[in-house]
């Protein structure tokens, strides 16, 4: 079990990106973090952990897919189980499989829901289920403002992430009387690997749409995710907070 003062964060995606901005910045000295992958190899997983490691948290990886219901409640309950608690989840893994509207295929679109959205549910029910007993907890889900304002060719991406935000709103409303807080953060255009696929001039076209002029970083990201869990945000929830550099208004 961890001990008074650290605390245990569990982290979906967290091998690079925004996920490894998250899991680094949420946890300190003496913390507890778990994250799950499903990239290729372990390469970036270990990458992560070795970071962490650094940094004086213990970190446990593990791959699997979100968008399996017993994984992913397993992976929940072991890490309850093993540390006594749960302090916070973020459900951040998401995926992009783009096509037209009239050209997506059945797999496209419910694939990247299974993940994005499905996915999420499963995790943040199994997390519940602790942090209600428990009396106490942080839920962060990583959105987009594609869930707000639409994307050409990202009808399924789209969709995850405005289901999303009202499976926020509604968790926050059923959790809210047991102490726990569920809130979401929406980023915009932010420099990852997943946005380096987009052709060059989309890209350019989308930066020059934001008004403080520029591309976001995962740590932007991530520090609204920290805050969010933080007791700085104690009277926060049901709350979608856009990172964008004020690309929606």
């Amino acid at each position: 079990m961890v001990d008074g003062q650290g605390k245990v964060h569990l982290v979906t995606g967290g091998s690079r990106g925004i996920g490894r901005a998250i899991c680094l910045t949420l946890s300190g000295p003496g913390d507890v973090v778990y994250f799950n992958h499903y990239d290729p190899d372990e390469a970036a997983a270990q990458e992560t952990v070795a970071l962490l490691d650094q940094a004086g948290v213990r970190a446990f990886a593990q791959k699997f897919d979100v968008g399996d219901p017993e994984q992913s409640r397993a992976w929940v309950e072991q890490a309850a189980q093993a540390q006594g608690r749960l302090d916070n989840l973020i459900n951040n893994a998401g995926i992009t499989m783009d096509a037209l509207l009239v050209r997506m295929t059945p797999e496209q679109f419910e694939r990247v829901l299974r993940v994005n959205l499905v996915g999420a549910f499963y995790c943040l029910q199994a997390a519940a289920k602790v942090m209600m007993k428990q009396r106490s907890g942080s839920i962060v889900n990583v959105a987009s403002v594609a869930g707000q304002i639409g994307n050409p060719g990202q009808a399924n991406y789209a969709a995850s992430k405005a289901g999303l935000m009202a499976l926020t709103k509604t968790a926050a409303k059923e959790l809210a009387g047991r102490g726990v807080r569920v809130n979401a953060v929406a980023p915009g255009f932010i420099e990852t690997e997943m946005t380096a696929a987009v052709p060059e001039k989309i890209a350019d076209l989308m930066k020059a749409m934001i008004p403080l002029g520029r591309a976001g970083q995962p740590a932007d990201v991530a520090d609204v995710v920290a805050f969010l869990c933080s007791d700085a945000a104690r009277y926060l929830t049901g709350q979608v907070l856009h990172v964008g550099g004020g690309l929606y208004m």
